[in-house]
């Protein structure tokens, strides 16, 4: 399976759970994929800002699909 493939199906996952969870619970929700190809697609989608990863307090890393309009981008040009 090709990354871009992976990316979707985890991201699809994480969409129709609709909130947060652990890293190891997307292993879980994914289980055709390696915990590797879950790692590396988390990454990807993370870098391009479709999911958010924090940690807890508990040092638990937890992951969440990104809405379209939850991404807050930066204003273009120069404050005045």
């Amino acid at each position: 399976m090709k990354l871009a493939a992976i990316k979707v199906r985890v991201h699809r996952a994480l969409e129709q759970l609709g909130t947060g969870c652990s890293l190891a619970d997307v292993v879980t929700l994914c289980p055709e994929l390696t915990w590797n190809q879950v790692f590396l697609a988390i990454d990807d989608l993370s870098r391009a800002g479709q999911v958010r990863v924090t940690l807890d307090g508990d040092r638990t890393y937890r992951v969440q699909a990104q809405h379209a309009g939850s991404v807050v981008a930066s204003p273009a040009g120069p404050t005045p």
